[in-house]
């Protein structure tokens, strides 16, 4: 199990590595592929969205088949697969099926660790092994930042995708040998979708899982990089530093997150706070926007520290899950997660693009944060009246 659990972290880890990943290609992107950021928000999207529309056959297929069949199924042809049409890439639309079929690849991975966690461990500790879990897996963040930028500069990014490939095809192996389905109890109930939409409970965190990750994922995962570039005339090793600032504040966010059941006297009021400040970080890039590189990743790796609150949303909403529909109901949560990461990236793209033609690009920035602002706190009124789980 130890070694099962192991390779589900790394490949995470690669999950973690993936959506992060274009802030820093897109430069050699946009010279080898011709892809704008346009291209590059739709294809971000798309993987967010490939994975939200996964949930829901993965949550039937670990409660019905268990977790090492289908991550290793869909983590072989889906994330090994799209690895190697994007080191084929000749043109955009490659790049977007690329990102769709790898997003399609990660989705069970997480859900089949929490899905393990939730059959084998303790309801309390579930919140501390989810974030420990998010937060060891977010050195996916951190090579995706400068360790990247330095293995494209060196060897370019081709080759940096195929030795990519070559590492997820390891670790797909390694799931197949090494995951451990947890029993099941016998006379165990059947349950559905539908029976989970039937507990209230869970319709204000749905909502706030919704809104919880979008903004601080967006950002990292490409608005970071375009902002810092147009905006300073950042080079590709500043760009990987500042990418790598923001992903440490995101591991050091997981941690402190996870426990917070166990900190704080409220879970959902520590969620609610932390993702206010995350709301009035990005109105300050609108209202004052920072004066140099340095203020700006400041600013980004303070979103990161307080808008990780995934794992936290997460165990809120696994403490109203029924044992029989511990599958399903991990896997709705994260829908409802990366589908509000998916949503946020195709509609800032087009959104950017149509504020910068009548605006201009630095004051479209401005007012792109401003409506993440706005998002956050309209999803933070509907979360705020759920129950502390």
């Amino acid at each position: 199990m130890r070694a099962g659990l192991a390779c589900l972290i790394i490949a995470y880890c690669l999950s973690q590595f993936f959506r992060a990943f274009l802030a820093v290609l897109s430069p050699a992107l946009a010279q080898d592929v011709g892809t704008t950021t346009a291209d590059l928000a739709q294809a971000s999207g798309l993987w967010f969205a490939a994975f939200a529309v996964m949930q829901l056959p993965v949550g039937w297929a670990l409660d019905t088949i268990g977790p090492r069949r289908t991550s290793f199924a869909l983590f072989t042809i889906g994330a090994v697969g799209g690895c190697v049409v994007f080191a084929t890439a000749s043109a955009p639309w490659m790049i977007s099926l690329a990102m769709a079929m790898i997003g399609i690849g990660c989705a069970p991975i997480l859900m089949s660790s929490y899905f393990i966690f939730a059959r084998t461990f303790s309801l309390a500790v579930f919140g501390t092994l989810a974030g420990v879990t998010v937060g060891i897996s977010s050195l996916g963040n951190l090579l995706s930042a400068a360790p990247l930028a330095t293995a494209v500069e060196a060897f370019g990014w081709r080759e940096t995708l195929w030795a990519t490939a070559a590492f997820t095809a390891l670790i797909a192996i390694g799931i197949g040998a090494f995951v451990r389905d947890p029993a099941k109890p016998e006379g165990e109930a059947k349950g559905s979708f539908a029976e989970l939409l039937r507990i209230r409970a869970l319709w204000p965190i749905l909502i706030g899982m919704f809104i919880c990750y979008a903004p601080m994922a967006g950002i990292r995962g490409l608005w970071i990089s375009p902002y810092i570039s147009e905006r300073f005339g950042a080079s590709l090793e500043q760009i990987g530093t500042a990418t790598l600032v923001m992903g440490l504040a995101m591991v050091a966010g997981n941690f402190v997150y996870g426990p917070i059941d166990r900190i704080a006297p409220s879970r959902k009021w520590a969620i609610v706070g932390g993702n206010l400040i995350v709301a009035a970080l990005c109105v300050l890039l609108f209202i004052a926007p920072p004066g140099s590189v340095g203020t700006a990743v400041v600013i980004f790796a303070a979103i990161g520290l307080f808008g990780a609150s995934y794992p936290a949303v997460m165990a809120h909403g696994r403490s109203f899950l029924p044992p029989h529909l511990t599958g399903r109901g991990v896997t709705l949560l994260n829908l409802f997660g990366m589908g509000g990461a998916g949503v946020m990236q195709f509609v800032s793209g087009p959104t950017h693009a149509s504020l910068a033609t009548t605006m201009g690009a630095e004051a479209a920035f401005g007012v792109l944060f401003a409506l993440f602002a706005a998002a956050i706190l309209l999803g933070l009124a509907a979360y705020a009246v759920s129950k502390d789980g």
